[in-house]
């Protein structure tokens, strides 16, 4: 692949393919020497194998055989004779050099007239087949040694070299005019903030000298943060395709490896290549895996991933602002890296990439259903209604599920009901058709869904329920869907206690009901008891211990703060532990008041399930109001209500 660089010179950029190691080319190749030796060999056998079995006589009884009249014919080389009996068996003897046959028969008392009766042949000593037999016995073994030890000069070579380019850049490098591989901000929906910030970054490729003329210095290093899957990659190439320079991808993983100096040695091969293709940006994913926090920990302050580091802020730091190189980098992680690379200077910017809402889901739903023919029924502000918390690659993901789904079952259009069952597959995955439930499992399954259901409907906070199922899916013998009324970022004390209550619905049914606990909810228990904590310990929500963090939003870090630290005391830790039992204790009284209250209610619930496995919202709903509980509208559905009342 050939890329532009400064003044338009070509830079060739070659793609070699993946060697084996040099311990096994080494051994292919002493093998096959071993092979071609045999083989020589072999043939050299095949050659000689007649000559080695016939016996080797005096002379004085070739003379008797010629004398009896028993030899047909003689062949001269030499001082070799080959002797032919009449029945046609060989014999061979050897003469006195320099001496010719009938001299020398005569002395051992043939006659002249004797030797006439038998075929005499004289063969010449320069002939190209009596060179190759003398020769070839001691050519062979040379010519092997000789091709052994090239081979291995030539092994040793190769390793070298190996080890030369052990420590190139291993980045794979996307051809701006490359049209199947560009991306550009069309193709991505949402993030319109991240795209006005990264917009300024386009322009600078393209027109540096506007902002050199007036002093300003456009970032080195722009940071994606953001949860896995919210299009940090995507958005990355989208930028080089906007400006269309060469882009420089590779992961943080890539840099380290076993022998020391080898990161540091591929950093500086990349940021080498980069220069060279200027303009050009180079991508680095998942940089936490070389740029956390240094010092403390495991492997002290010199092991390989703080030299990389190390060379990786040299470089940072070397960049003029002619040099038009810009290092992009994604973390999921930015709690973790160390100060000196986030610092001003270095990844100047951070651009922080937030879950779509519901708008910039409808548009991300777009763009993956522009290839996919979608039924007349299919509304996709629906289904980004029913997706909160969803990335950009479960969008993508559910899209294709969905695909899938309409392809199984041969049909030539997506339709809704494709995309919601994609939904429930993409955050519970598949239905287990074969899990099949006894009639008691069923019913304790039913009443846990149920008691779920019930309290989400009943507690105010609480977000309402959109399906009810006890098809297992995942790992999962059933499940309640619920989803909120609109979208929000901020989640009140009274909404988690709700949720924490809801969560134990099921626990507190099974009890109530049967009068035993099954296996079931202990899924339910760790999810609100983890909620539960973090109440107490990140979001200041308990009034014991008052408005204190005693945890990080990341957790703790394994590098840079030490193994065994301990971010509180083992008092405190206690009332910890007690302020979190207190909240699951109090949750636990409020479902169980709810399940009380409406006990009919869960009774009706239960049976429906029972009976068709499955209730959506509306049945579900029906069911609510047949028992004096209202269901739970939003804004756009109360004034939809409104409207169809004053119709009728």
């Amino acid at each position: 692949m050939e890329l532009f660089g400064k003044n338009n010179k070509k830079i060739n950029v070659k793609k070699g393919k993946k060697k084996a190691p040099v311990w096994q080319q080494f051994a292919s190749n002493i093998v096959s020497a071993i092979l071609i030796f045999m083989l020589v060999i072999a043939l050299y056998g095949l050659i000689t194998e007649n000559k080695k079995n016939v016996a080797e006589i005096p002379l004085s009884e070739v003379a008797t055989l010629v004398t009896k009249g028993e030899a047909e014919k003689i062949l001269v080389e030499s001082d070799k004779l080959t002797l032919t009996l009449k029945g046609g068996e060989e014999k061979i003897s050897k003469k006195e050099t320099g001496v010719g046959l009938g001299e020398t028969l005569a002395n051992y008392g043939v006659t002249p007239e004797q030797l006439a009766a038998v075929t005499v042949d004289i063969k010449s000593e320069s002939g190209f087949g009596y060179w190759v037999l003398n020769i070839l016995p001691f050519a062979i073994p040379l010519v092997f040694l000789v091709a052994l030890f090239w081979l291995i000069s030539r092994q040793v070579k190769g390793a070298g070299m190996q080890a030369l380019s052990f420590g190139q850049s291993k980045a794979r490098i996307i051809d701006p005019n490359d049209k199947n591989q560009r991306v550009t901000f069309a193709d991505i929906a949402g993030v319109k903030e991240a795209k006005e910030e990264l917009k300024e970054i386009v322009d600078f490729l393209k027109n540096p000298k506007k902002f050199l003329d007036i002093g300003a210095r456009i970032p080195k290093g722009v940071l994606l943060m953001g949860a896995p899957g919210t299009g940090k990659t995507l958005l990355a190439r989208a930028v080089a395709g906007e400006a269309q320079v060469p882009f420089f991808i590779i992961s943080g993983s890539e840099f380290v490896e076993m022998f020391v100096g080898v990161g540091a040695s591929r950093v500086r091969d990349l940021f080498k290549m980069a220069k060279k293709a200027a303009p050009a940006i180079i991508f680095v994913d998942e940089i936490d895996a070389v740029g956390r926090v240094r010092g403390g920990g495991m492997g002290g302050g010199n092991d390989e991933r703080e030299q990389t580091l190390n060379q990786i802020l040299v470089e940072m730091d070397g960049f003029e602002p002619n040099e038009k190189v810009i290092v992009m980098a994604a973390t999921n992680r930015p709690d973790v890296l160390d100060p000196a690379l986030s610092r001003p200077g270095r990844f100047d910017r951070r651009v922080v990439l937030e879950l779509p809402d519901r708008d910039d889901r409808e548009q991300i739903l777009k763009i993956h259903a522009v290839k996919k023919p979608l039924g007349p029924d299919v509304a996709l502000r629906v289904i980004a209604e029913r997706t909160p918390g969803f990335s950009g690659a479960d969008l993508y993901s559910l899209m294709n599920e969905a695909a899938i789904l309409a392809a199984r079952e041969e049909r030539k259009e997506v339709t809704q009901y494709d995309l919601i069952r994609s939904i429930e597959k993409v955050m519970m995955g598949p239905e287990r058709k074969s899990h099949l439930l006894s009639k008691k499992e069923k019913e304790i399954t039913a009443y846990h869904e149920a008691g779920h259901a019930l309290v989400a409907s009943v507690l105010p906070y609480a977000d309402p329920v959109h399906k009810i199922s006890i098809i297992a899916r995942g790992h999962a013998g059933g499940y309640t869907l619920k989803l909120p009324l609109e979208e929000r970022r901020l989640q009140s004390r009274k909404e988690f206690l709700d949720d924490i209550a809801m969560s134990l619905g099921g626990y507190v049914a099974e009890g109530m009901v049967f009068g035993d606990i099954t296996t079931g909810p202990s899924n339910d228990l760790q999810v609100a008891t983890a909620l539960a904590r973090d109440m107490v310990t990140k979001y200041g929500m308990s009034e014991k211990m008052g408005p204190i963090a005693l945890e990080g939003a990341g957790g703790k870090t394994l590098f840079g703060r030490g193994l065994n630290e301990k971010e509180y005391s083992e008092s405190v830790g206690a009332q910890i532990d007690a302020e979190v039992s207190k909240i699951m204790n109090d949750a636990f009284a409020k479902a169980r008041a709810v399940l009380m209250e409406y006990r009919k209610t869960l009774d009706a619930i239960a049976a429906k399930l029972m009976e068709a496995e499955t209730i959506e919202r509306e049945d579900f709903e029906k069911l609510l109001v047949l028992n004096g509980i209202a269901p739970k509208k939003g804004e756009e559905e109360k004034v939809v209500e409104e409207v169809e009342k004053r119709i009728v």
